[in-house]
């Protein structure tokens, strides 16, 4: 049976040699991640399961990331209770303040996912893994429990929209920039449970931070999951970073898809996702002017060297606009190092900006930049809706790390082709 990418993943995962769309299977997992505010729900679920020991320690993970260093009372609480179950049960990857990272960026640095795993976490945002062709998706911290006790989980095999990509990424525009070309194009709801699925020749343009950035934002989208074909690129990736021998799944050429959508890359142009949906995606052209109060560079979506290295090279030599704050957030530790020793970190601190440990705290309104009513920050999260960053009167911009430092630039929503004129 002619089956897409994700579906044959499951089918083997579930000891079948097909399924379809639609079908109730139970799947076998090789990864359970969970971070310091799903966590300790999970865990509380799986003291009630009354089991003795997680399935397989060495395939169960939590990242203390969203309030680390913990911001108050509570978020110690939760890191504490997270820290202590992982000591009881002897879990192999817990990461803590010193060795922690954002988690979405963190688990692949690490080597922990490879091509045609099946991977369960409780944030909405472990469809990030797709970027290595493994289907992951987020859940419920019940469904997490579960899985850490049994080491399966439940799924419905989603359908799938196949995204064929041709053409070349131009200079300054990047994987963000596609995503939300492509939200903006079929709608926060166009994917609903389904699996988005990258192909065509224009995987070739698109490197390594470009496909987790795009598979990252799959959700926003309503995607189960997003996942691209394996090329050299990614298997060279897995090969660097240690990940267990891939097994690499291609859709059959006769595969059913709801739909096909082409992309050629090379229209692409700097792209920014208005207040309050990331479906609401505009390039500068008719853009009025947008003065803006704060940047934040960093998160699951853009916060690895290269997201960095976009950023320093518009920033290098500026200075931030007046009255602008600028937060930067290396996605991890490894990421904060080498931006040290490659001397980004000097760039950032001479334009004006504060440069964080590892956090995903400004991103989901936690603390490391909270915005008050009637403030506008231009952002290289995921996230931009009512309140997401702070006051509920406030706004956020979605952009590329390039456009976020261009924005910071002028002091308004800025294209990087127009700062790279001046």
């Amino acid at each position: 049976m002619a089956m897409t990418m994700t579906q044959k993943i499951l089918a083997a995962h579930s000891g079948r040699e097909s399924v379809s769309a639609g079908e109730l299977i139970l799947a076998d997992l090789d990864l359970v991640l969970g971070n310091d505010i799903t966590s300790p729900v999970a865990i509380k679920e799986f003291r009630r399961l009354g089991r003795d020991s997680v399935f397989d320690r060495d395939r169960v993970t939590m990242v203390m990331d969203h309030f680390v260093p913990n911001k108050d009372i509570k978020a110690a609480e939760q890191c504490k209770m997270c820290r202590d179950f992982c000591t009881e049960q002897n879990v192999t990857h817990f990461y803590d303040v010193g060795e922690m990272g954002i988690e979405h960026a963190l688990i692949p640095e690490k080597g922990l996912v490879t091509a045609g795993n099946a991977v369960i976490g409780a944030d909405s945002h472990t469809c990030t893994y797709g970027a290595l062709g493994a289907f992951s998706t987020g859940v419920g911290s019940t469904d997490m429990a579960c899985g850490m006790a049994t080491g399966k989980a439940w799924f419905k095999v989603p359908s799938a929209v196949k995204f064929d990509l041709t053409g070349k990424l131009r200079r300054y525009v990047s994987g963000k920039d596609v995503i939300l070309h492509i939200i903006g194009k079929i709608g926060v709801d166009g994917a609903l449970y389904r699996s988005m699925e990258f192909t065509g020749s224009g995987l070739a343009s698109l490197s390594m931070a470009d496909r987790f950035c795009m598979a990252n934002m799959a959700i926003e989208a309503g995607a189960k999951n997003g996942i691209f074909e394996v090329d050299e690129t990614a298997l060279g990736y897995m090969r660097g970073h240690g990940c267990a021998e891939p097994t690499v799944y291609k859709a059959n050429d006769d595969a059913e898809y709801d739909e096909v959508i082409n992309i050629d890359l090379s229209v692409i142009e700097p792209t920014v996702a208005f207040p309050h949906l990331p479906e609401n995606a505009r390039t500068f052209a008719g853009i009025g002017e947008v003065r803006i109060d704060q940047v934040v560079i960093g998160s699951c979506t853009n916060g690895r060297l290269e997201d960095l290295i976009a950023a320093a090279e518009i920033m290098k030599g500026r200075k931030a606009a007046k009255n602008v704050r600028v937060i930067v957030i290396p996605a991890t530790q490894k990421v904060y190092l080498d931006a040290m020793e490659m001397g980004l970190l000097r760039t950032f601190i001479e334009f004006g900006a504060v440069v964080s440990t590892p956090t995903c705290g400004p991103c989901l309104g936690g603390y490391m930049g909270i915005l008050a009513a009637g403030e506008r920050a231009v952002a290289t999260t995921n996230r931009n809706f009512v309140g997401r960053m702070g006051h509920p009167e406030s706004e956020v911009y979605l952009a590329s790390p390039a456009t976020a430092a261009a924005s910071a630039v002028t002091g308004r929503l800025t294209s990087p082709w127009e700062v790279a004129e001046l």
